[in-house]
């Protein structure tokens, strides 16, 4: 597969089929294609094995060379810009096992710990800080939940007050500069979009999200009558700060090398692993020869399941282009109505229940060659599209019936996930809020961008 000959060959549909037999043609391997993809997950097999299986099925079906499907899966896998992933998860990994979230967590509490419900402000802030280095919201929810939710249980805080306030606050994560899924989104959008631009884009919706949960968090500690801590003293926050200052800088790093060419995207990510190996050993020393063999390990695993599904999904793209299904559900919502405020809210919804059942990685690839072309068409900028979708996907990561930070949280707490559902509206709330700041006001992800890269 060293050459493009094999796709060459591959018949092409045409969207718009002149005879009925065409048309039908075209009808049966699309409902081929979407009916098996939805009864294998409803099946319980895993998002990868149901997309692989489904997009078999309908080339098996339309008579297609089983050949196209390996080698649009191995082309899709075989892109250099994809070595930022593996490095941006293993130093997410390396922060979350060398006693930097520690020092993150000392600091959140002595600059918030004092207002009411002041460790739920506390456990918002610090997830918010340590999403940014770790660039995952699962692994957020796993460190800051380890750590905050035992001790707001022992303070007296509600279990699902503590949960909610550290799932939600940890979705911030997936719009930092240290997230992998922002490589994901720019090979998906066909290298459309700028890195740079895309990782400035995200940083106000990340401090719009952080308001929102604080309010949602410091609303609901009033409703109860959460007690407020007491103020340490400036000393102690400075010295918290300057503690945690290292680990918080990765972000700067990043952000600051991009922008002035000292590296690239795809170095930035080598150049975090680096930073955070340096300070895990060397700053905080609590990076044992086991907790990096756990951490490397753990990078592996999620790496190669990341990639996995990576290629299967270029499967996906690749009938998703062949059969023009973008343009067809473009004049799906077209027909619906002409409005760009109606389209985009349908989009979301769209997106966001595709997210409750999908993983990121996966909604990313499949729904940005669907929907990017709508969106740019009623005048929404790549840049922006990528910042709400990615919002959406991270209130998937929420949401039953996949809802991975749910599940990470309730577990960490001990409750179910029935009973967080019950008190999740005030949190819920916020995040909507936000998303549709971000969606209808495009200043929101664009003002940065367009200030620092005109």
């Amino acid at each position: 597969f060293a050459d493009h000959s094999v796709l060459d060959r591959a018949p092409h549909r045409d969207v718009h089929p002149g005879g009925s037999g065409q048309v039908m043609a075209l009808t049966f391997a699309l409902v081929t294609l979407c009916v098996s993809f939805t009864l294998f997950l409803l099946l319980g097999l895993p998002v990868a094995f149901a997309i692989a299986l489904s997009c078999i099925l309908t080339y098996l079906a339309e008579g297609l060379p089983l050949a196209t499907a390996f080698q649009s899966m191995i082309s899709g896998m075989n892109v250099f810009s994809f070595l930022a992933i593996p490095f941006f998860i293993f130093s997410g990994e390396l922060m979350l096992h060398g006693g930097i979230a520690d020092k993150i967590v000392d600091f959140a509490k002595s600059v918030a710990g004092h207002v009411r419900g002041g460790l739920g402000m506390s456990n918002v802030l610090a997830c918010t800080l340590f999403g940014g280095v770790s660039g995952s919201p699962v692994a957020d929810v796993s460190a800051m939940g380890a750590v905050l939710i035992p001790q707001m249980k022992k303070e007296g805080y509600d279990v699902d007050y503590a949960v909610n306030v550290t799932t939600h606050a940890s979705l911030v994560g997936a719009l930092m500069p240290t997230s992998h899924n922002l490589i994901i989104f720019a090979l998906a959008a066909s290298g459309k979009v700028s890195i740079a631009a895309l990782i400035l884009a995200g940083i106000v919706p990340a401090v719009v999200l952080t308001l929102c949960n604080s309010a949602a968090a410091y609303g609901v500690a009033v409703k109860r009558g959460y007690p407020a801590g007491s103020f340490p003293g400036w000393a102690i926050v400075w010295r918290s700060f300057l503690q945690s200052l290292p680990g918080l800088l990765v972000v700067v790093i990043i952000i600051t090398g991009i922008l002035s060419g000292a590296f690239t995207a795809t170095e930035s990510a080598s150049v975090a692993v680096l930073w955070a190996l340096f300070l895990a050993s060397v700053v905080y020393k609590k990076l044992t020869k086991e907790q990096f063999l756990k951490a490397a390990a753990k990078a592996v695993k999620s790496t190669g399941a990341v990639l996995l599904l990576i290629g299967i999904s270029s499967m996906f793209g690749y009938l998703i282009g062949l059969y023009g299904v973008a343009e067809l559900t473009g004049k799906m919502l077209a027909s619906v109505s002409s409005e760009p405020w109606v389209i985009f809210l349908w989009v979301n919804i769209i997106l966001f229940v595709l997210g409750t059942f999908l993983d990121m990685a996966a909604t990313i690839l499949i729904c940005t060659p669907i929907f990017l072309p709508i969106c740019q068409q009623m005048g929404m900028s790549t840049e922006q599209f990528g910042i709400v979708l990615f919002i959406n996907c991270a209130l998937g990561l929420n949401t039953p019936p996949v809802g991975t930070t749910q599940f990470v949280g309730c577990t960490i707490g001990g409750i179910s996930v029935g009973e967080v559902m019950k008190t999740i509206l005030p949190f819920y709330s916020g995040l909507i809020v936000a998303l549709m700041l971000v969606t209808y006001v495009p200043a929101f992800s664009m003002w940065l961008p367009n200030l620092v890269l005109k």
